[in-house]
């Protein structure tokens, strides 16, 4: 959801300026450039936060590992 809204608004803001550009085909690559550095972004947020989440995991079996042995 958060990257279709992210990658809309870049498009939309790409469109804007490329309406005031007078290379069309340049305008058009600056788009998809923007377009492709905020699905990018998106996708490393997700990585990132799934990243995090197995690390919290990890450190949770961690303490129940520990705590098993200790007895």
């Amino acid at each position: 959801m958060t990257k279709s809204i992210a990658l809309s608004l870049v498009l939309a803001a790409s469109l804007g300026l490329a309406a005031c550009s007078k290379p069309a085909e340049n305008a058009a690559n600056n788009s998809a450039n923007a377009a492709m550095n905020a699905s990018n972004a998106a996708d490393n947020a997700m990585n990132a936060a799934m990243n995090a989440s197995n690390a919290a995991t990890n450190a949770a079996a961690n303490a129940t590992n520990n705590a098993a042995n200790a007895m």
